[in-house]
C-alpha cells in the first residue's frame, strides 16, 4: 500500500509549484479585504465610537495574529521531533505563519490610541478612558480608587514606554524567526542540503522557548492588562491553547483549498488530514477545554473578589450565553465530531469542523477582549443583584463593525499567505523526510 502511495503522488511543476492560479487567489483576497476595510472606514465613522473602533479593531487584530503564531508553534514542533508526516503540509504552514512579518502594522493603530492623549478621542462610557486603562493612572485612581491604588504597585510593568518596548520585541522575533524558516526551508528546495533539515531542527528548540515567553507576555500586555487589577497565571497557556485551535484548522483549510485547485494530488493523502485533524482536537479542544476549566475552577474555588470580577462580567446579560456558547461550540460539539476518525479523514467534515473551530476561536477572542467590568461592582453584595442590576448587558456582537473588520484582516492574511505560496514552491519537495511523509499511513 505504501508503495502505491508514492506512484499515485504528482510531483509535477503544475502540482507543487506555485503560479498564477495562487496569484488570482492573492489579488481576490486583497480585493475582498478592501472592500471591507473600506465599508468598516465608513460604519466607523457613522458609528463615530473611536473607543469601540479601537476595540473591536484590537479584537481581530489578535484574532489574525493567533492563526500565525498557531502557524509558527506547528512548524517549530515539525522540525524539533524531526517529524516525517508533516513535511506535505509544512509548507503550508511556513507561509501562514510568516505573515507575522507584516502584522505588526495591524498593531500600529491600537498603540495610537494608546499615545493619544486627546480626551474626546478617548472618552467612553464612564468619562476618560482607553483601551489599557494603566495607561493613564490618573483618570483611572480618580474613578476606581480601589482599582487604581492596586494597579499603581504594577506600574513599573505596566507603562506606556515599557509596553511598546516589548511589543517591538515580541514582533521582532516573530517576524526574523518566521521569515529564516520559511527562507531556510525554500534553499533547500533549491540545493536539497540535508544540513539545512539539522539546521532547522536545532533552531527550533531555542525558539519554542522564545515562543512561549513572547507569546505569554503578549497575552498578559493586550489582553490580560485590558483589566489591569486581575490576574491569572494560566492566562498565557490559556492564548496559546486559542492559537493551536485557529493555527492548526487554518493549516488544514490551506491544504485543502490548494488541494481543490489542482496542486499537491496524491501528495497529500487522507492519512495526514487525519493527524491534522488530531491534533485540531488534542491542543484546540481538548487542551483548550482543560486549561479553561482548570483556570476557572481555581479562580471560583478560591473566590477572592479581584480574580473573580473578570468571570462577572463574561456573566452578566447577554455574555452569559457567550460564555455558554463557548462551552459547547469550542469543547463538546467539536470534541465529539473530531473524535470519529472519518471526521477527520473526509475532507468535506474536515473543511466544516475547521471552519467551526475558527469561528469559535474568534468568538473566543472576542470573549476575552470587549466585556467590561462593571466599574460599580464593589457596591453589590449578592450576585442576583449584580445579575439583576446587569440583565439587559449586550455583547455587541450584532455591530457589523465585527464583521467587516474581520473579513478585512483575514482577507489580507489570506492574500498574503497565498502570495508568499505563488513565488515557489507548495511542497518542501527536497527535504530528505518527504518520501517518508509520500508514504504515512496512520495505524
Amino acid at each position: 500500500m505504501s508503495a502505491s502511495i508514492t506512484n499515485v503522488a504528482d510531483l509535477s511543476d503544475r502540482s507543487i509549484m506555485g503560479d498564477d492560479r495562487l496569484a488570482r487567489t492573492s489579488r481576490m483576497a486583497y480585493v475582498v479585504a478592501v472592500i471591507s476595510l473600506i465599508a468598516a472606514a465608513f460604519v466607523a465613522w457613522k458609528q463615530n465610537d473611536p473607543h469601540g473602533l479601537a476595540m473591536i479593531w484590537l479584537q481581530n487584530g489578535i484574532f489574525v495574529l493567533t492563526l500565525s503564531l498557531g502557524a509558527f508553534f506547528f512548524v517549530m514542533v515539525q522540525h524539533i521531533t524531526n517529524a516525517g508526516w508533516a513535511v506535505a503540509i509544512r509548507r503550508v504552514a511556513e507561509a501562514q505563519a510568516a505573515n507575522l512579518t507584516w502584522i505588526w502594522v495591524l498593531f500600529l493603530v491600537p498603540m495610537f490610541w494608546l499615545l493619544i492623549t486627546n480626551r474626546e478621542w478617548n472618552g467612553f462610557g464612564h468619562g476618560l478612558a482607553i483601551i489599557w486603562p494603566w495607561a493613564d493612572m490618573a483618570h483611572l485612581s480618580e474613578h476606581s480608587p480601589a482599582e487604581g491604588a492596586i494597579v499603581a504597585q504594577k506600574t513599573a510593568f505596566l507603562n506606556p514606554t515599557f509596553f511598546m518596548i516589548r511589543a517591538c520585541f515580541y514582533f521582532a522575533f516573530w517576524a526574523l524567526a518566521t521569515r529564516w524558516f520559511l527562507k531556510t526551508s525554500r534553499r533547500q528546495d533549491q540545493t536539497g542540503d540535508a544540513t539545512l533539515s539539522t539546521k532547522m531542527r536545532y533552531a527550533a528548540a531555542p525558539c519554542l522557548i522564545l515562543f512561549a515567553l513572547t507569546s505569554t507576555f503578549a497575552a498578559v500586555d493586550w489582553i490580560m492588562s485590558l483589566s489591569p487589577a486581575w490576574f491569572s497565571t494560566m492566562f498565557g497557556i490559556y492564548f496559546f491553547a486559542g492559537t493551536c485551535a485557529g493555527g492548526f484548522s487554518i493549516i488544514a483549510l490551506g491544504c485543502l483549498r490548494l488541494q481543490s485547485m489542482g496542486y499537491l494530488r496524491g501528495v497529500i493523502t487522507a492519512e495526514h488530514y487525519q493527524d491534522i485533524g488530531k491534533m485540531i482536537w488534542a491542543f484546540g479542544i481538548v487542551f483548550w477545554a482543560y486549561i479553561a476549566f482548570s483556570q476557572y475552577m481555581l479562580i471560583w474555588y478560591g473566590n477572592l473578589p479581584e480574580e473573580t470580577v473578570w468571570f462577572l462580567a463574561r456573566q452578566v446579560g447577554d455574555w452569559a450565553w457567550v460564555s455558554v456558547a463557548l462551552l459547547f461550540g469550542h469543547f463538546v460539539i467539536p470534541f465529539l465530531f473530531f473524535i470519529s476518525r472519518w471526521m477527520k479523514r473526509w475532507r468535506g467534515t474536515l473543511a466544516f469542523g475547521a471552519l467551526w473551530m475558527l469561528a469559535f476561536a474568534w468568538i473566543d477572542i472576542y470573549w476575552l477582549v470587549m466585556p467590561v467590568v462593571p466599574q460599580d461592582v464593589a457596591t453589590f453584595t449578592t450576585y442576583d443583584a449584580l445579575a439583576s442590576a446587569y440583565a439587559t448587558t449586550s455583547t455587541g456582537l450584532g455591530n457589523p463593525l465585527n464583521y467587516l473588520m474581520l473579513v478585512g484582516f483575514v482577507g489580507i492574511s489570506i492574500g498574503s499567505a497565498t502570495g508568499r505560496l505563488s513565488q515557489g514552491s507548495v511542497l518542501c519537495r527536497r527535504d530528505p523526510r518527504l518520501n517518508e511523509s509520500l508514504q504515512f499511513e496512520n495505524i
